[in-house]
């Protein structure tokens, strides 16, 4: 496509091409907010309040404690934190000191937090305080030396670990010497791809930058916007989100996990301006009592990711509160962000539709079969992307590198189409993979796990649909001949080591699993036989 004028380019934003993406590491976006506004209000968690200028600080003083420990640039740093401004603070001074944010989902058992200490070769660990008990036996079986504890709940620790509070407090405030190039890797975020173990895609400062200026449309005035920050940092889509906040000097209404009546609350207290969520927040503050009471009017952006967006709840949402959301597309391995429908005129918008690419992003359908044939609009094929935006590639993953990037394109695993006007549509996802409620599960790895019981002979694992969460994932089993096993038994060997929204909501028993001509599980006939079975329910139940 070389060369060609895109079909998308006549609705973008007016000026979009005289956009221009600073060549600069991440934590010089908090660093230059700092120096113009640093009176400005930063973060607000609960009854606490942060200036940006007190921000940095802390951002430089968690810079010198990692470099006075001993990190050395690109030594990678596991961050387990839900969102509080002990995860800003670490996050900035992390990169600030040029280490390598390794992110971690709080939710993760010890199981699968020695997979990602082992995989990533991580050498320090700052962990919440709640969470500790997880971790602590992490440095006698890893590469990670120091853990730190952040207080955040009051929950007791050891001696060995290190107080983040108290080594700020020891700390100098004055800006460290290291320095990092656009080009450096900024974050390993940890993804299962297509299908398998979990590998950390490299995202360059460069690659965060890029996708923050790209993703932020125009600024608005400095300390207007209130964003609601309810999407988890330690995932890629809060992550876009916390530095285009703070690139607009915006106020950062931190909840470290979604409760409805707090968030109902924080919309009413800081007449929160943006609020991006993932589909299962909208359906909830739509269901919400008296919800036009608490101020829902104040809110101008909303910005919906994580999972497709059902066109009814967008629809709806309109009705009940005359917001908009506005869908898009990403992937960890694109920063995530490369769609979205365009904002600043919504007859524009198209629902279903995963918008046109961002400004710098090219995208292309290409054949199935070969993927080197660029298909018309209308036809169905992968979704290809590429940008500033597109990561390096996998933390030591040559192969799957390989099979990712080729010839300067991601191929994204997604089958989608584009229309005449240059908008495209999501048709399928990444084979086999299920999204709950914004989060990514690999049916592998509840399989793996449910193979390690010794009662089954087989397992199988898909997802169906869920009214609240999108998708949940369904186990079908066969037993081992003379073992017996209940559902409750099932799940309580999974709790020990897998998250909770990775646990099946239903387990199925059966003789026998299909498979195909060479013996391999047949997980989209396990699907379909699921479609036919609610298909039927349905109709009995219209019927009845």
């Amino acid at each position: 496509m070389a060369g060609e004028k895109r079909p998308w380019e006549a609705f973008r934003r007016p000026g979009t091409e005289k956009l221009t993406v600073p060549q600069m590491p991440v934590y010089d976006i908090l660093r230059g907010t700092a120096e113009s506004h640093p009176n400005l209000l930063a973060l607000a968690f609960y009854e606490h309040e942060i200036t940006y200028r007190a921000l940095w600080v802390d951002v430089c003083r968690m810079a010198n404690a990692l470099l006075t420990l001993g990190l050395q640039p690109d030594d990678r740093v596991m961050l387990m934190l839900p969102n509080s401004p002990a995860y800003v603070v670490a996050y900035y001074g992390i990169l600030r000191a040029g280490g390598i944010v390794t992110q971690v989902n709080p939710l993760y058992v010890e199981r699968e937090l020695q997979y990602i200490a082992t995989d990533s070769q991580a050498r320090f660990l700052i962990v919440a305080d709640a969470l500790y008990d997880r971790v602590r036996r992490l440095p006698e079986s890893t590469a990670i030396e120091q853990v730190i504890v952040a207080e955040l709940s009051g929950a007791q620790t050891d001696a060995r670990a290190l107080r983040l509070r108290e080594l700020l407090e020891a700390s100098p405030e004055v800006d460290p010497p290291s320095q990092r190039t656009p080009e450096d890797t900024a974050v390993l975020q940890y993804t299962g791809g297509t299908t398998g173990l979990p590998k950390g895609a490299m995202l360059t400062h460069r690659n965060l930058v890029a996708n923050a200026w790209q993703s932020g449309g125009e600024a608005p005035q400095p300390g207007a916007s209130r964003v609601l920050a309810i999407l988890p940092f330690f995932h890629v889509f809060g992550m876009l989100v916390l530095n285009i906040s703070v690139k607009h000097a915006a106020r950062i209404v931190l909840l470290p996990r979604f409760e409805i009546d707090r968030v109902m609350d924080a919309i009413r207290d800081h007449q929160i301006t943006d609020f991006p969520g993932v589909p299962t927040m909208y359906v909830a503050v739509l269901n919400y009592p008296n919800a036009e009471a608490y101020g829902i009017g104040s809110i101008r952006s909303l910005s919906a990711g994580g999972a497709a967006m059902p066109v009814e709840v967008m629809e709806t949402f309109v009705d009940k509160f005359g917001a908009e959301i506005s869908e898009g597309y990403g992937l960890t391995e694109a920063s995530p962000a490369t769609h979205a429908n365009p904002t600043h005129d919504p007859t524009l918008r198209k629902p279903g539709s995963i918008g046109i690419p961002l400004p710098f992003t090219d995208a292309r359908i290409v054949d199935l079969e070969t993927g080197t044939r660029t298909l018309p609009p209308g036809e169905v094929g992968e979704l290809c992307i590429q940008g500033p935006q597109v990561m390096q590639g996998y933390w030591h993953r040559p192969e799957e590198t390989r099979a990712a990037l080729r010839d300067g394109w991601l191929y994204t695993g997604d089958i989608a189409r584009m229309d005449e006007d240059g908008y495209f549509y999501i048709v399928d996802r990444k084979k086999d993979m299920i999204i709950v409620s914004g989060n990514n599960v690999y049916p592998r790895e509840i399989e793996e796990v449910l193979y390690e019981h010794p009662a089954v002979l087989e397992a199988a694992v898909i997802g169906v649909p869920d009214p609240y969460k999108g998708e949940v994932p369904k186990a079908f089993i066969s037993l081992r001949p003379g073992a017996r096993l209940t559902e409750e038994e099932v799940l309580v060997h999974l709790r020990a080591q897998l998250a909770p929204f990775k646990l099946p909501k239903a387990v199925e028993f059966r003789g026998e699993l299909p498979k195909s001509a060479v013996g391999k599980l047949l997980r989209r006939e396990l699907a379909a036989q699921e479609r036919e079975r609610r298909n039927r329910d349905e109709g009995t139940h219209k019927g009845a």
